[in-house]
């Protein structure tokens, strides 16, 4: 009797664990089939991109330095110098060029990288946010996409606004308009309708309660076959899927044990996803997702 109900209580809990922590489209979020623990060099690793099938770069906000990692062997493969030390959060690869963000908004182009002196050039973007920490190519339109970590000004009409610019890469200027408008209200009564499990405050005018969600993007990348924008905020432990319109398709709860602060997201070829975590009081970590598990 005793042996029934310890697994029926198993299946409970196996079945509210999932619940909680929904799968996405192609992947599922509760089982990775490989985890890397990273080098405590890497413990502050923000973003990263796939070069192939077998290695990944990398950036930590603290080094201008870019770090090549292989996911066969579990280690640095090379690394390499192109700035200063500062604040780089995210990484992307456009054809044969390599950006990097710093989080005040300049933007790094690195070509020939493996070469003894790699050539660098900055360019100050002069977009309004103070701290950007997600950097994407879009292919389709020859931009880069900058996501704002948070609010972009100060004052109620900016409260509940989350925005991306674009870079043209024809033009090498910031587009002064958002490519993505984003209302934390729309959001929020979307978390709601799905009936995720998010705590929730209840308003200062009266007893509506509504879920809390600070929407602070770590992360963005384009899904190279569903043409879908992946978004990542590492302080809700949420990933969302948006159309290239900006229309929130998904949302999912991210389970802290595994995404302990998920501040990278890329895809490769096949669409295997990849997401890095920060180490924090953890050790660091890249999880990958075969696409269509």
């Amino acid at each position: 009797m005793l042996k029934r109900s310890i697994f029926y209580i198993s299946l409970l809990l196996l079945f509210c664990s999932a619940k909680k922590f929904r799968t996405v489209p192609g992947y599922d979020l509760n089982a990775p089939h490989k985890v890397l623990i990273l080098p405590d060099t890497l413990r502050e690793v923000s973003g990263c991109a796939y070069l192939d099938s077998s290695t990944f770069a990398c950036v930590q906000d603290e080094n201008g330095i870019v770090f090549i990692y292989n996911v066969i062997t579990n280690k640095i493969e090379s690394q390499h110098s192109f700035h200063l030390d500062g604040d780089y959060e995210g990484v992307t690869i456009a054809g044969n060029k390599m950006f990097i963000l710093r989080s005040d908004g300049v933007l790094f182009e690195v070509t020939n990288l493996k070469a003894q002196k790699p050539t660098v050039r900055s360019f100050p973007t002069g977009i309004p946010a103070s701290d950007n920490e997600g950097l994407c190519y879009d292919k389709d339109n020859n931009r880069l996409l900058i996501a704002a970590k948070g609010k972009i000004g100060k004052g109620k009409e900016y409260l509940d606004k989350r925005v991306i610019y674009s870079f043209d890469l024809g033009t090498y200027k910031l587009d002064p308009e958002p490519a993505f408008d984003f209302n934390l209200n729309t959001i929020r009564d979307f978390a709601v309708k799905q009936k995720m499990p998010l705590k929730t405050k209840s308003k200062k005018n009266g007893n509506i309660a509504e879920p809390v969600i600070k929407f602070n993007t770590s992360a963005i990348c384009i899904h190279p076959f569903t043409k879908q924008l992946y978004l990542l905020s590492a302080s809700d432990h949420l990933l969302f899927i948006f159309d290239m319109k900006g229309n929130l398709l998904n949302m999912s709860l991210l389970d802290p044990n595994v995404f302990n602060k998920a501040e990278g997201i890329s895809f490769n070829e096949k669409g295997d996803m990849l997401i890095t975590n920060e180490g924090q009081d953890k050790k660091p970590t890249a999880l990958l997702f075969r696409y269509g598990s």
